[in-house]
């Protein structure tokens, strides 16, 4: 896209009531941050948010396999990409499999688009895709509070390409104003009949029926374990244009992560950090640790540590725990036994937590 249509582009979405910096709704579109990993094989059996944060696999009962990664593959400008790799194929597609690629919106983050009023403002998508072969896979905006969708076709080719779907604007049902997901970006990998045999409305928003969410002549990812699929770059605006992908400090997109999960510490340099402590009678501990950021919401907390307690300079074994109590969206608690502790004292422990409190 050239300076001047780009500008023009901008232009033309301030004056739809969008444009300006922190234009863009979707969190780590540029596939920047994977604090849970950089490679997660065997994907396909179970929903979850395995490699780039804030990107979740969904699927239905296909029997298809990937290896998802965060790819140093990536369009000028651009340093990471989203990676698929089909490593399952799935050829006898039942009627109720599905799988796709999805990112959660906060309703609170969506109210510039002003959807379910007379003053509704349409939705400019863009994003970077390449395969190995060509072909053809649906884009989707689920409205979640309302029950309301909108897809479109787009075309993937070995090479890299920009993506450009406008959505329009939709007067019927408001997004809420809160911390849960309010609307589903979907990109649709592979489907059965049971999303197939209805009628397919490109780029019209309509209530949802689950018939009329893909074309049926669309490609199944798992035609073949040579598939390949790569993202990055996604885009989501207020407007009738998409604009430049807006690029922000990595920082500040860590920073947007850890209101959705955090890993501590984070996998680079070491394994646990040190925490004090305080023993209660001779065998329970109790600790407690402030948040790195307020989270969306009381987050799942998973903690480990490496079994050893310290104290006045002593080594001792936790013999159970540590366990999770009364966790909230700025702290988590824990607790334990160990061996030979002592009533009153401080000591320390090494440990590793995760908070989820994804959408």
């Amino acid at each position: 896209m050239s300076k001047a249509a780009d500008l023009a582009n901008l232009i033309g979405n301030i004056n739809a009531g969008g444009g300006g910096v922190n234009r863009n709704v979707i969190i780590n579109g540029a596939m920047n941050v994977a604090q849970r990993g950089t490679s997660s094989t065997g994907v396909g059996a179970s929903d979850g948010y395995f490699v780039c944060d804030r990107w979740n696999f969904a699927q239905a009962t296909n029997a298809g396999r990937l290896t998802m990664t965060q790819d140093s593959s990536a369009p000028s400008g651009f340093a990471n990409s989203l990676k698929l790799a089909c490593t399952t194929a799935d050829t006898s597609i039942g009627a109720d499999e599905a799988a796709l690629i999805q990112q959660r919106i906060e309703g609170q983050n969506l109210q510039a688009f002003a959807k379910g009023t007379s003053d509704a403002k349409p939705f400019a998508l863009s994003f970077y895709v390449k395969g190995n072969a060509s072909a053809t896979y649906t884009a989707e905006l689920f409205d979640n509070d309302n029950t309301r969708g909108n897809g479109q076709t787009f075309n993937v080719t070995t090479d890299w390409t920009r993506v450009e779907l406008t959505f329009p604007a939709d007067t019927t049902g408001a997004f809420g104003d809160d911390a849960n997901a309010s609307l589903y970006f979907n990109i649709w990998l592979h489907v059965g009949s049971t999303y197939t045999g209805g009628t397919f409305t490109n780029g019209t928003w309509t209530a949802i029926s689950n018939a009329n969410v893909r074309v049926g002549d669309g490609t199944s990812f798992f035609d073949s374990t040579d598939r390949t699929f790569f993202i990055t770059g996604v885009q989501l605006e207020v407007g009738q244009n998409a604009t430049e992908f807006e690029h922000e400090p990595f920082d500040t997109t860590l920073e947007k992560c850890f209101r959705y999960f955090q890993k501590v510490p984070s996998g680079v340099g070491s394994t646990y950090i040190y925490d004090d402590i305080v023993m209660h009678y001779s065998s329970n501990f109790y600790g407690s640790m402030q948040l790195m950021k307020k989270m969306r919401g009381t987050p799942t907390v998973t903690v480990t540590t490496n079994t050893g307690y310290y104290e006045d300079g002593a080594g001792h074994s936790i013999t159970n725990g540590p366990f999770t109590r009364n966790p909230d969206a700025m702290s988590i608690n824990y607790y334990g036994t160990v061996n030979g502790g002592s009533s009153g004292h401080a000591g320390s422990i090494y440990l590793a937590y995760t908070t989820d409190a994804e959408l």
